[in-house]
């Protein structure tokens, strides 16, 4: 609450009375802090004189005095009072102003999403949230014949809703930042395994350095540290998904980051996902690590990494970006007294990029195999991951590519390598160009130059056109390789609404030699699928 002078001067005049001309004192006001001075000062406005007159004058329509009537200066313990008078006045007004600034505490505005903060800025919190919906109709679907008991081999039709995300996010004392994201498509009746992001993060002051704990993502490969909500195609490339997000990225455990306007780097110590590993969803490894319960053993734990870089920044939408990633995960292997094989292990699999029916056309199957010291048994006790990456965007125009391999270590294995690799063009046919996420290292969300508005405003439209390939097949691990083509049409009539299709063309799928019998069954299959999502987030 502001006061004007004038309004301030009468509130003094009416608190301390006036004086005779004799007792004239000058009064100053601080422009900023409103403090009440005696002596002119940088800064301070002159409020105007003021005189103190007897109670019995200040009853009645006041006077010119006659000079000789003038009280005698004052002393300095009076001019000490009137001091003290002031410097309570103004200590009245200023509780006044805390009272109503108490009506103001928390402000709520929605831009999108609702967002909430305290008068002082040192609380915050914002509610969003995003839904996916998929379609996949498979166009060809020649498939080997399934025999005996066995389901027909196949890729069924159908629609889904992919991701049904609900979240809360926001900072405490402005250097401490929180997440908490529920996701209700995940979890297959495990409540927990709902939670993706759960962590606490908190920023070094004025500086680029930060820790967190809780549950997030591994730091692992550009198209993971990119949030699905801004992929360009539906669903992420094969080595990725096999790699990265089957095994469930999301994992418990303390991480670091640096991030600069061209450069990041993140490290962390993460365990299991909360929950079991295999109650999420998005994880189709079939071997829970459970040491819940008796499960005699201690879960897996991994230490892992990413760095990334812009060695060339023309502008926003002229740089090239390129990055490494490297993780050592330790496979807990879960053994009875007796040696008998109980749980845990390691599986990879892959599918082609299919987001209803993501059946496993790969698969290594369990990569611990047999009894404790059996001969001929095969124990995963760890593998290695190693990514490399890079990304050119020249405007509307734009190329992204990666490598991964994960090297398999432990009895009866001698560091098999599962490779693989993809690449992809996009380009915006209006002009937009894809946006990059200085804190992650990663794309962000797509603005249309003209929201789509039925009066010339189309929206941004995007194509996009790359190749897939894995291979899951070296030494003693067999679990197929396969490759394939993909386009895609992209448009965002808005910032947050997005509709997209893809067409897949599976070049080659070979499983000869896989043991399990439903990936087997998709060998040397001719598959084509057509994909559609309808996305919107706040």
């Amino acid at each position: 609450m502001k006061l004007t002078k004038q309004a301030f001067a009468f509130s003094l005049a009416l608190s301390a009375g006036a004086a005779a001309d004799a007792l004239a004192l000058d009064l100053y006001v601080d422009t900023k802090t409103k403090q009440i001075y005696t002596e002119a000062g940088a800064g301070r406005e002159h409020l105007g004189s003021f005189v103190r007159v007897e109670d019995k004058q200040a009853s009645t329509p006041a006077t010119a005095p006659e000079p000789a009537a003038r009280a005698a200066p004052a002393s300095s313990a009076e001019m000490t009072a009137i001091r003290e008078e002031l410097a309570q006045k103004t200590n009245a007004i200023t509780a006044l102003e805390e009272r109503v600034k108490e009506t103001e505490k928390v402000k709520a505005k929605y831009g999108p999403g609702l967002h909430f903060e305290s008068a002082d800025g040192n609380f915050t919190a914002a509610i969003d949230g995003r839904l996916q919906v998929d379609s996949q109709y498979n166009i060809t679907n020649d498939v080997l014949p399934a025999s005996g008991a066995s389901t027909p081999n196949e890729l069924n039709s159908g629609a889904n809703i992919r991701r049904a995300r609900l979240g809360v996010e926001g900072t405490l004392y402005k250097d401490w930042f929180y997440k908490f994201e529920y996701d209700f498509s995940r979890g297959n009746g495990s409540v927990t395994s709902g939670i993706t992001d759960a962590f606490l993060r908190w920023t070094y002051p004025g500086s680029p350095f930060s820790l967190k704990v809780g549950s997030f993502k591994e730091p692992f490969s550009l198209e993971e540290a990119t949030s699905n909500r801004f992929l360009t195609f539906i669903e992420r490339n094969m080595i990725v998904n096999t790699f990265v997000d089957n095994p469930n990225t999301y994992k418990t455990g303390i991480g670091a980051n640096w991030a600069e306007e061209r450069f990041q780097a993140g490290i962390a110590f993460q365990t299991e996902p909360v929950g079991s590993w295999s109650s999420a969803a998005t994880s189709v490894n079939p071997n829970g690590n459970n040491s819940r319960n008796n499960g005699s053993g201690d879960t897996s734990w991994e230490v892992i990494g990413r760095i990334s870089f812009l060695p060339w920044k023309e502008s926003e939408s002229k740089f090239f970006h390129i990055g490494g990633s490297g993780g050592h995960t330790v496979v807990n292997s879960q053994f009875r007294a007796n040696g008998q094989f109980n749980n845990g292990g390691m599986s990879f699999v892959a599918f082609p990029g299919t987001n209803v029916d993501r059946t496993s056309i790969l698969n290594t199957s369990n990569l611990t195999l047999g009894n404790l010291d059996a001969p001929g048994s095969r124990i995963i006790d760890n593998y290695n991951r190693f990514g490399a990456e890079m990304a050119l965007v020249y405007g509307p125009f734009s190329l992204q590519g990666e490598y991964i391999q994960t090297d398999i270590h432990g009895t009866g294995y001698s560091g098999e390598s599962l490779f693989g690799y993809y690449g992809y063009a996009s380009y915006f046919l209006t002009g937009e160009s894809r946006t990059y996420r200085k804190e992650t290292g990663a794309w962000g969300r797509i603005k249309p130059n003209r929201n789509f508005d039925m009066k010339g405003g189309w929206g941004a439209w995007e194509i996009a056109a790359g190749y897939d390939y894995i291979n899951l097949n070296d030494g003693n691990v067999r679990g197929g390789k396969a490759d394939t083509i993909k386009f895609g049409l992209n448009w965002y009539p808005l910032s947050h609404v997005r509709a997209m299709a893809n067409y897949i063309h599976v070049l080659d799928v070979n499983t000869g030699g896989v043991a399990d019998a439903r990936s087997a069954g998709f060998n040397n299959a001719n598959l084509d699928i057509f994909e559609t999502r309808v996305q919107f987030d706040f």
